[in-house]
């Protein structure tokens, strides 16, 4: 298959050289942006006199047949030894057109093709991903509302620290992945500019409207600079940012859902779908799908710190190392996105001496004096093996006279429950409220997006 850079060249390439630079098995997923592209591109030139009406008919019509070709029957592109999706997709329009498919370089770069390709593919990545995100944040409510008001130990250190709602822990991880959700929608903003027309990096002379293309394209900007627009990867680090965070709090839930489901926590018990069992031990139930979105979060972590070591000492402007970006933020996407489905359909399938401490503050003790009493009762319980609820009332006295029969109120499950009435806080009222603003977001997000997929 013909170079797009040939010309300057005697000596055909290494062949083993032509394998390791080439990045077609990688970038082929591009294929459908890049025929976007080159259907904009090609109608910008005729606007602008480059190309006759009948050559641009012929290129599109041609561009149309090679995408169909290729989504219906993608092992042929095996067939192809392309060098990237851009030479790839020349190569088959010069078989459809002849010479006329070589008239789409003029202006154009592939650093400026790549990018555009890159910011396309990754814009419909971000929507598809916000979809599957509203989708996991329902699933969370879902539960969160069926057991809003059941009771479960909250921890610091994997020590039992205060009593919290189920719903009120799991409020905990809508809340993260609201932040998600912002990330990535503010990711999707910043990359939604157009760098076509950079050139290679020092713009064109060809008269093409860059407004009009990107309007056709459906980005909202024109990149400002050309040698920043073929230089810029931040939009990739970005989305490989938003990735890795989205990862890490779906790695701390799975740890959380791992534990609770252990016979030692016995919090709660994992559907039979998303778990597998034991060749050996006909009693176990491995909660493989939540161990393995834990376990892949090194890898979406390792993706971003190699797109942050590929473009760390780079000088201006494209450089061949970029093409290690693809590589990257697909596989990123790839994982983070199954693992959001996954655990949606985890979800679908399915400590006192604190108030203690409230409890003397509201005798009139200050809270420090408290605390220190408290941390002296609580060992004095450990050494008796007695909980804070089996003291007596003398026992309790022996520490402070103001400690009355009431103690016992305070340390109820109920009583400590109901206490954290504090915006934000874990009391029933707090967390019903908390479920229904939720679950008016979810709503509202969801019919924003009925509105723009029905519009």
């Amino acid at each position: 298959m013909e170079k797009l850079w040939g010309g300057r060249f005697r000596e055909a390439l290494d062949l083993e050289v032509a394998r390791f630079t080439a990045s077609f098995a990688v970038d082929r997923r591009l294929l459908r942006a890049d025929v976007r592209t080159n259907v904009a591109y090609c109608r910008a030139l005729q606007r602008a006199g480059l190309l006759s009406e009948e050559e641009a008919a012929r290129i599109l019509d041609a561009l149309a047949r090679i995408l169909e070709q290729a989504e219906r029957d993608p092992e042929s592109l095996d067939r192809y030894p392309a060098e990237d999706v851009h030479s790839f997709v020349e190569a088959r329009l010069a078989e459809f057109v002849g010479e006329a498919a070589y008239k789409l370089r003029t202006g154009r770069s592939r650093n400026d093709l790549v990018s555009t390709d890159l910011r396309l593919y990754l814009r419909e990545q971000c929507d598809l991903w916000l979809a599957e995100l509203l989708e996991l944040e329902t699933a969370v409510l879902d539960l969160a509302e069926r057991y809003a008001e059941v009771a479960l130990p909250g921890y610091t250190h994997l020590q039992r620290a205060q009593p919290i709602l189920w719903g009120h822990y799991l409020l905990a991880y809508f809340e993260m992945f609201e932040r998600d959700r912002e990330r990535v929608r503010t990711a999707r903003a910043r990359l939604n500019v157009l760098p076509l027309g950079a050139g290679a990096l020092a713009g064109t002379s060809v008269p093409l409207d860059r407004e009009w293309l990107a309007r056709e394209l459906g980005f909202e900007h024109v990149a400002a600079n050309s040698l920043d627009a073929v230089s810029d990867r931040d939009f990739v680090l970005e989305v490989l940012f938003a990735a890795a965070v989205l990862q890490m709090h779906l790695s701390r839930l799975a740890e959380d859902f791992i534990l609770y489901a252990t016979s030692e926590f016995g919090f709660l018990t994992l559907g039979d779908a998303v778990c597998t069992g034991s060749s050996l031990m006909p009693q176990k139930k491995n909660p493989d799908a939540l161990e393995l979105i834990r376990g892949k979060t090194g890898r979406v972590f390792g993706h971003l710190v190699s797109g942050l070591a590929m473009m760390k000492g780079l000088p201006l402007a494209y450089n061949k190392d970029m093409q290690e970006d693809k590589e990257a933020v697909f596989d990123a996407l790839d994982t983070v996105r199954a693992s959001v489905r996954v655990m949606a359909t985890v979800l679908g399938d399915y400590a006192n001496a604190t108030e203690l401490a409230d409890y003397l503050v509201r005798k009139g003790m200050a809270f420090r004096h408290a605390h220190d009493l408290v941390g002296r009762i609580v060992l004095y319980a450990t050494q008796v093996r007695k909980s804070l609820n089996e003291l007596s009332l003398e026992e309790y006295r022996q520490f402070a006279p103001e400690i009355e029969a009431d103690v016992y109120e305070a340390l109820s499950l109920e009583r400590a429950l109901a206490s954290k009435r504090a915006l934000g806080g874990t009391a029933p009222e707090r967390v019903r409220a908390a479920l229904r603003e939720a679950r008016q977001r979810v709503n509202a997000l969801r019919r924003d997006r009925e509105a723009i997929t029905s519009g």
